[in-house]
């Protein structure tokens, strides 16, 4: 049987469907089960939707830069997008977070005037103390500041590209050598999502000029994501909290890598509605991220509705919140 070429080019044409799905699996990731439950090591591995967000950020930037290589334009352009979003949704959590602790039962994660000021700002405490409570948004602003800097360095020697291996290298070292892992072993969700970025800005020319994989590579691509998710499964269901989170992100990269190759081949064959109802999704993924756990999702849990009825439920409540919110923020900050 033959089989038709994979076009790179599809990873940017259904980025907003791979963006819904990113957010979707997050979402599954976030609500709870119990450890015993059969689904739990799936469960477990819609974490990698943050590795799917990051890896398509690092295509889009690509495609941004070569468009108008000026960083100050090109910083202004990637915060307008999150950080208008970011300040109303940091002052809804951190304000009453510090002020009412014992109402709105949150994690009292402010130590003082200072601290909300500059939490609302730049999420500080994920830096100092690994505070996640909106982890995604911190990292991503210090990969939009860095991107940069690392496009016109690829762009002028080509060998750095290779970066991101050293990347992976850096993960093991933060891991265990000791001292590093006392000073900067807290931001390993940080280091360990670093390569993934950077590798989709390695692919950002690849994509944008449609290059092709020939169809016999169907087999080494099913090879990489079959055995990279049956890992990651078994792993997460027997081995869980006995290793360290970073050797599983590094499955995360040829996974992410090759689900996002095999849904260029799915999605044109998808049902319209489907498609359409993934890039609704997606269109609202930062607003999504933002808004289901800890406004929605953390109060839906206390109705014990179990699993698929709380995402559902979630899911619902949040769409049309966080659909008014990005209509809110694009009056205001036109």
């Amino acid at each position: 049987m033959k089989i038709n070429c994979f076009e790179l080019g599809s990873i940017s044409r259904y980025r907003g469907e791979l963006m819904g799905a990113a957010i979707i699996f997050v979402m599954l990731f976030h609500v709870g089960l119990p450890r015993d439950d059969a689904f739990f090591g799936l469960r477990r591995m819609g974490n990698i939707g943050v590795d799917i967000f990051l890896f398509l950020s690092g295509i889009g930037l690509w495609f941004a830069w070569t468009k108008n290589p000026s960083i100050k334009d090109f910083l202004c352009r990637r915060f307008k997008r999150i950080y208008p979003t970011w300040l109303v949704i940091a002052s809804l959590y951190y304000i009453p977070d510090y002020f009412f602790p014992q109402i709105v039962d949150h994690s009292g994660a402010c130590t003082g005037i200072g601290n909300l000021i500059a939490n609302i700002g730049l999420n500080i405490n994920f830096w100092l103390r690994t505070e996640l409570t909106f982890w995604y948004v911190p990292a991503i602003m210090a990969l939009y500041v860095a991107a940069p800097f690392y496009m016109r360095l690829i762009s002028r020697n080509p060998v750095y590209r290779w970066l991101p291996v050293a990347m992976m290298a850096w993960c093991i070292v933060v891991q265990y050598v000791v001292p590093l892992n006392h000073a900067l072993g807290h931001l390993e969700i940080f280091w360990s999502r670093l390569p993934i970025f950077f590798i989709g800005i390695n692919l950002g020319q690849a994509v944008k000029e449609n290059r092709q994989l020939a169809g016999s590579s169907v087999w080494l691509i099913l090879f990489l994501f079959a055995g990279t998710l049956a890992v990651g499964i078994y792993l997460e269901q027997a081995r869980h909290g006995t290793f360290p989170l970073f050797l599983e992100r590094m499955l995360y990269i040829p996974l992410t890598v090759t689900a996002a190759l095999l849904a260029g081949k799915i999605l044109p064959r998808s049902p319209r509605w489907f498609n359409w109802a993934l890039r609704f999704v997606g269109a609202l993924s930062l607003e999504i991220y933002l808004l289901h756990y800890h406004f929605v999702m953390r109060y839906i849990e206390r109705l014990h509705a179990g699993y698929w009825p709380t995402f559902l439920i979630t899911l619902a409540a949040t769409l049309p919140v966080a659909w008014l919110l990005g209509k809110a923020i694009n009056k205001i900050f036109k």
